[in-house]
């Protein structure tokens, strides 16, 4: 496929405007030197800039005419006709082997597995269990006391390595499973909201080989999934006016796992989306 400078420039100016959309109140707190507790992770945690996000790619494949610009852009090769470039995945396999490795195992491994729908997101619960102090300067909805009440309740069933990790010592030993970084292939499942907030993660590292429009699609996705993760959270957020979806009770549980599946399933149609973009028909077996 190929697009012609008449083509490839709208669609490229449309993406610009939509991601500076997507980050005009980031952007503007910035300026100010003003701190959110819920939207900054989608760019400190995942510490992509917003001219980053901006920046718009055709895909793994499409030729871009009348593009020399793009000529010296990593990972881009020469096109069928002069000034013509195109990202190669080829080229981008051959630079960084474990990486594509990596991602492709993820999301095909991830794709392969049920989802699981039982954890409440109790993963921020535990990452303050029995702490006097924690990671967001905000009080506690329910207090210290009764923060660990709900946890010493409820069966922890985290999936997710990088929430894992900052579980409190005491929390560990009450999570199901014992994760690892060298496991996470093994273990991530689609019904696990950072699983899908790392379709974002997995779209930046992949670079030109993802279109921007998905690009954007995977960031948007990360976006809605956060303010679930931080509604279900234990902090008091109601000076940010963040309502507060009450896990600890049967209607909060019943709303975080109607959303959580719905969040699933806008994630497995961006999973195989990436995986489309980046290698097309190739349905290689992943290690």
């Amino acid at each position: 496929m190929a697009l012609t400078r008449e083509e490839w420039l709208p669609r490229e100016q449309a993406h610009r405007e939509r991601a500076d959309a997507l980050t005009a109140d980031h952007r503007a707190r910035l300026s100010r030197g003003e701190k959110h507790p819920v939207w900054d992770f989608l760019h400190t945690y995942y510490a992509y800039k917003p001219a980053q996000l901006r920046r718009w790619h055709p895909g793994a494949g499409v030729e871009l005419r009348d593009a020399a610009e793009r000529a010296g852009w990593r990972w881009y090769s020469p096109g069928a006709t002069p000034d013509a470039v195109v990202p190669d995945a080829d080229r981008y396999a051959a630079e960084k082997p474990e990486l594509a490795a990596l991602v492709e195992r993820m999301l095909r491994r991830t794709a392969s597995r049920p989802g699981q729908f039982g954890c409440f997101g109790l993963h921020e619960w535990a990452m303050v269990y029995r702490a006097d102090e924690h990671r967001h300067p905000v009080p506690l909805r329910l207090g210290k006391d009764g923060t660990d009440a709900v946890v010493e309740s409820h069966d922890l069933r985290c999936t997710h390595f990088d929430a894992f990790r900052f579980f409190t010592p005491e929390a560990v030993p009450r999570n199901r499973t014992t994760l690892s970084r060298d496991g996470q292939p093994q273990v991530e499942q689609p019904g696990c909201l950072h699983a899908g907030m790392d379709l974002y993660r997995w779209a930046m590292k992949l670079g030109p080989l993802v279109p921007g429009e998905l690009l954007l699609d995977t960031y948007e996705l990360a976006r809605d999934i956060r303010l679930l993760d931080m509604q279900a959270a234990p902090y008091d957020l109601a000076a940010w006016d963040v309502e507060p979806v009450r896990i600890e009770t049967p209607e909060g549980k019943a709303e975080y796992v109607r959303r959580q599946r719905g969040f699933a399933e806008r994630g497995a149609v961006l999973r195989a989306a990436l995986l489309r973009a980046w290698l097309g028909s190739d349905a290689r077996a992943v290690a």
